[in-house]
C-alpha cells in the first residue's frame, strides 16, 4: 500500500478543497452515498436527476429536477460546480462531453462510453489481451450462429440499457435466439457463450488522474434472478484466484486510462478469470466498504474528482453484504408498512444502510444490509440466518 504525496503539478489541475461544489449525475443509491461521503469531508453536492424524490436528489445542497440531456441544467451545473461524476453508466456520453468542456470529469465520457454498450466493452476487452467468454456481436438476424456452433448454448445481450439481468436471454439455438433477438426489437447485441461457471468475483478499484491505483479486496458474489444477492469479502476462493483478478482489474483501468472508482466483475470457470463486463462507478459488491474499510468506495470517488490522494483500502474486518430489494416488502408497502427489522436491528454486529426510496416494487433495490465479524464463517451464518427471518428469496 502506497502513500500518495499530496502536490500540484503543472500539467495536472489544482487539488480541489471543501467547501467547494460537486457534482452528481444521477440520484439513485449510489449518488445519495457519494452525497454523504462529500458532505461528511465538508464538501457540497449539486445532483442532476429527473425524480423528484430521487435518494440523493432529498439530500442533496441542490438538486437539478430534469432530464440528463436537457442542456440547460447541464450548463447549470457546470457553471455552479467544481468538479462532476456520474453515478451509474447509462448517463448519456454526449452529456458527459458537454460538462468536458468546462469542467474536469471524472470517469471521462470516453470510459463510460465504452462500459455503457456491450459490444464496445467486449470489443475493448478483447482487443486489449483481457480473458474473456467467446461472442458474437449481432447486428442482423443472419448474424446468428447456426445450430451446429459451438457458441451454444448462450446468452443474449442488448447492447444498451441491460442491468440486473435486464435485456437478456438463454438461449439454446439459432430458433430460441432468434425469438429473443425479435423480442429485444432487433436492437444491436452480444451472443455470448454460457460457460461452466464455479463462482463469480469483483473488483472494485479507484484510479487517480495520476495512475495511482488502490485496489478493495476481492468479493465473492452470488446473484437471485440476475441481481446481486450476497457478497462475501474476502472471497473464499484460493488467494492465487483473488490476486488475479485484482491484477486484471488493474488493466482494465490502465487500458482504459481510468480515472474514478472502477468495478470488474468475473466469472471463475473452471479454475480459471474471465472478464464479465465493468462499471464506471462504484460497485454494489462494494458497499460493504462502508463498514468494513478505512475508505469506503465513495470516499475515494470524491477523492478522485477532487484531486485528493487516494485513501487506504484496508479491510479491518471480515464483512458478509446482503442486497434488501423490494420482494421483501409488504405489497401495500405504500401505505407505510415495512419488514420485520426485529431480527436485523437485535444483532449488535450488524449494519443496516436503507436508501429512502418511496415505494418498494419486485427487484427494486432498497438498500442492504452489512455482517462484520472477526469470523468469516459466523459473518455468513449470521448473515445467511437474517436473511431467512426476512425471507429472501422464498
Amino acid at each position: 500500500m502506497s502513500y500518495t504525496r499530496l502536490h500540484q503539478s503543472e500539467d495536472l489541475p489544482s487539488v480541489i478543497f471543501p467547501p467547494a461544489m460537486l457534482g452528481i449525475l444521477g440520484g439513485g443509491q449510489l449518488g445519495r452515498f457519494f452525497v454523504i461521503a462529500a458532505h461528511e469531508m465538508g464538501y457540497k453536492v449539486t445532483v442532476l436527476d429527473p425524480d423528484a424524490n430521487s435518494p440523493a436528489g432529498k439530500i442533496a445542497d441542490v438538486h437539478i429536477c430534469t432530464s440528463f440531456d436537457n442542456q440547460v441544467g447541464l450548463l447549470e451545473l457546470a457553471r455552479s460546480c467544481s468538479a462532476i461524476t456520474t453515478e451509474f453508466e447509462n448517463v448519456p456520453a454526449d452529456s458527459l462531453m458537454l460538462l468536458e468542456q468546462t469542467k474536469p470529469v471524472r470517469p471521462s465520457a470516453y470510459s463510460v462510453a465504452i462500459a455503457q454498450h456491450r459490444v464496445s466493452e467486449k470489443n475493448f476487452l478483447k482487443h486489449a489481451g483481457l480473458p474473456v467468454a467467446p461472442y458474437v456481436v449481432i447486428t442482423d438476424v443472419d448474424d446468428l450462429p447456426t445450430d451446429d456452433s459451438d457458441i451454444y448454448p448462450a446468452i443474449l445481450k442488448v447492447a444498451r440499457f441491460g442491468y440486473d439481468g435486464k435485456g437478456q436471454s438463454r438461449v439454446k439455438n439459432n430458433h430460441e435466439a432468434q425469438l429473443a433477438f425479435s423480442q429485444f426489437e432487433r436492437e444491436e447485441c452480444v451472443l455470448e457463450k454460457m460457460m461452466k461457471l464455479d463462482y463469480e468475483v469483483s473488483v472494485v478499484l479507484a484510479r487517480d488522474v495520476e495512475g495511482n491505483i488502490e485496489t478493495f479486496p476481492t468479493a465473492e458474489n452470488s446473484h437471485l434472478n440476475g441481481i446481486l444477492d450476497i457478497s462475501i469479502i474476502p472471497a473464499r476462493g484460493s488467494n492465487a484466484i483473488s490476486r488475479e483478478a485484482q491484477k486484471l482489474a488493474i488493466t482494465v483501468a490502465e487500458k482504459l486510462n481510468y480515472n474514478g472508482v472502477l468495478g470488474v466483475e468475473f466469472f471463475v470457470c473452471e479454475g480459471k478469470l474471465l472478464v464479465n463486463e465493468m462499471a464506471p462507478r462504484p460497485h454494489n459488491s462494494g458497499h460493504y466498504t462502508l463498514d468494513a474499510c478505512v475508505t469506503n468506495q465513495f470516499e475515494q470517488q470524491v477523492r478522485v474528482l477532487t484531486g485528493l490522494p487516494l485513501g487506504s483500502p484496508r479491510q479491518h474486518s471480515p464483512a458478509v453484504m446482503v442486497n434488501l430489494l423490494g420482494d421483501i416488502w409488504p405489497l401495500d408497502n405504500d401505505a407505510g408498512t415495512e419488514p420485520d427489522w426485529q431480527s436485523v436491528f437485535s444483532n449488535p454486529e450488524l449494519k443496516m444502510h436503507l436508501y429512502g426510496k418511496k415505494s418498494a416494487r419486485t427487484g427494486r433495490k432498497m438498500g442492504h444490509l452489512t455482517l462484520l465479524n472477526v469470523s468469516l464463517d459466523d459473518a455468513i451464518e449470521q448473515a445467511m440466518q437474517v436473511r431467512t427471518d426476512l425471507h429472501i428469496g422464498e
